[in-house]
């Protein structure tokens, strides 16, 4: 007796032919569960415990002012998505909201992305399934039996046809599943884009608002300063005239009170330039009337700022995550392009029906259906190794583009957090400054009440008094741009 080989499978032996279909059967099922390529794996969290050398006070140095309080970093603090709410200014609250709804850029951002998700549907919905065509021709023809050395007259007849074509790759190196999850990658990398985007244009406005009301206040000082420094030329020029004074005296009055009507221009162009920017910013044009003016006043420091380790860094900030999703893209990408090695298994059938007249297209007699199954594999092409290759510099350079964002968001953080605390001494320090200049404007003006002080050092302790003031507004603006900063640079919201 002849012995039976075959395969076992659950405790029954097959013969030959069935050994072999199941055989292919379990590789075909095998293979197309495999995907070609190493698996995207996250970059791992940063070592790094602080952004510094030395480390950071917790609570920074107060002032006695309205935007000069302390402030205290809270580390893994919740951060409202609305994180300019903390400025209290509803004003800018509301400018905000409308620049998110009706920005150009955030409009084109959007786009961008539905763009990608409609990009990775087309694909998923042409590869993922069969792909199902019907069809429907006639074709008239006239057929000379002489040609194949057949008898009779020549004949002329009409072919309909109508048939349902089905067609479907089996993916057994996972190309087409590398190339979705390359495109899926591209979508996050898109949806992390829009939400710095979100992110830059909400702090842009804030930092412009609180630029404008600067500038305000300083131009508001600086006539104040040059009212008072074109009195002082007047009464050089009086003292002079009845032999009080030198010549010489009047000219330095007269090139300083030019001096600073010269900055006034500068002022005043910066002032307005930073309204042209946040009308654009807020989907406007810069000729457009409404738009909201802000003074410092408006504005309250944010008594707590939040504070993220670096290794929650990486996986809040928007510009990171964005970084990481063209990683995985590279990674994906590099998949393909070794399943492109691998053989390809296309899969073809046809189903439909041919008949000379319509009426009897559908008949069961007219019926035709074909199969074709076709194994494609590359044999000799030197640009599949070469595509290979570039995937891999590709991936490389995604690598080394990702730790360059890591690291330049760490220098980020590090910048505004020693601004933080600078700034805050040097507005504390420019608030006693200016207290003691109010105290010495107070003592002269009672000199001046009492006549042991001449109006012309009354006039010079008030242009003291307006100079500080006008370097601690600046301080003071300061500050509230470092905290918008730093809710920048952490990706609030």
């Amino acid at each position: 007796m002849r012995k039976r080989y075959g395969i076992v499978i659950n405790g029954r032996r097959t013969g030959y032919l069935q050994s072999w279909r199941v055989l292919g059967l379990a590789l075909t099922v095998g293979l197309a569960g495999c995907t070609a390529g190493p698996d995207f794996q996250r970059p791992q969290a940063p070592e790094v415990t602080r952004y510094t050398t030395t480390s950071i006070d917790t609570r920074t140095r107060g002032a006695v002012t309205t935007v000069a309080g302390e402030q205290q970093f809270i580390t893994g603090m919740q951060v409202d998505e609305r994180w300019w709410r903390s400025l209290k200014s509803p004003t800018l609250d509301r400018l905000i909201e409308e620049a998110l709804s009706f920005s150009p850029s955030l409009m084109s951002a959007k786009a961008t992305l539905r763009q990608a998700k409609e990009i990775y549907s087309a694909h998923a919905g042409s590869t993922l399934y069969p792909q199902v065509d019907a069809g429907l021709s006639v074709q008239r023809q006239r057929m000379n039996p002489n040609i194949p050395g057949l008898d009779g007259d020549a004949m002329k007849f009409s072919l309909y046809d109508a048939s349902v074509g089905v067609r479907y790759s089996l993916d057994l190196a996972g190309s087409n599943r590398r190339t979705l999850e390359a495109l899926a990658a591209r979508v996050d990398y898109h949806r992390y884009e829009f939400q710095a985007a979100q992110l830059v244009l909400a702090g842009n406005i804030a930092t412009a608002a609180i630029t404008r009301a600067r500038l305000a206040e300083q131009i508001e000082s600086m006539g104040v300063i040059l009212q008072n420094l074109e009195e002082q030329v007047y009464l050089a020029r009086e003292r002079l005239r009845y032999g009080q004074a030198a010549p010489d005296e009047v000219s330095a009055k007269k090139i300083l009170a030019e001096q600073k009507r010269a900055e006034l221009p500068t002022l005043r162009k910066q002032m307005q330039q930073t309204e042209h920017l946040i009308a654009v910013l807020a989907g406007r044009a810069p000729g457009e009337h409404g738009l909201p003016e802000f003074k410092l006043a408006d504005f309250a420091l944010p008594a707590e700022l939040p504070l993220l380790i670096p290794s929650e860094l990486v996986r809040h900030r928007p510009d990171i995550r964005a970084s990481e999703a063209l990683l995985h893209e590279a990674n994906a990408n590099y998949g393909a392009a070794i399943a492109k090695l691998y053989p390809q298994i296309n899969l073809n059938a046809n189903l439909g029906s041919q008949a000379m007249t319509t009426a009897s297209l559908f008949s069961s007699g007219s019926s035709v259906w074909n199969l074709v199954g076709q194994l494609t594999q590359p044999l000799f092409n030197r640009g599949l190794p070469a595509e290979k290759r570039a995937a891999q510099a590709a991936f490389d350079a995604a690598t080394a583009n990702y730790q360059s964002v890591v690291l330049e968001s760490f220098r980020n953080v590090a910048d505004v957090l020693r601004a933080v605390e600078n700034d805050a001494q040097a507005l504390a320090a420019m608030d006693a400054a200016n207290n003691a200049a109010c105290d010495s404007l107070r003592s002269v003006e009672q000199q001046y009440r009492f006549g042991s002080a001449s109006y012309v050092q009354l006039l010079i302790a008030r242009q003291q008094a307006q100079q500080t003031q006008l370097a601690r507004v600046a301080a003071q603006a300061q500050r509230l741009t470092n905290s918008v900063a730093l809710y920048q640079v952490i990706g609030a919201g």
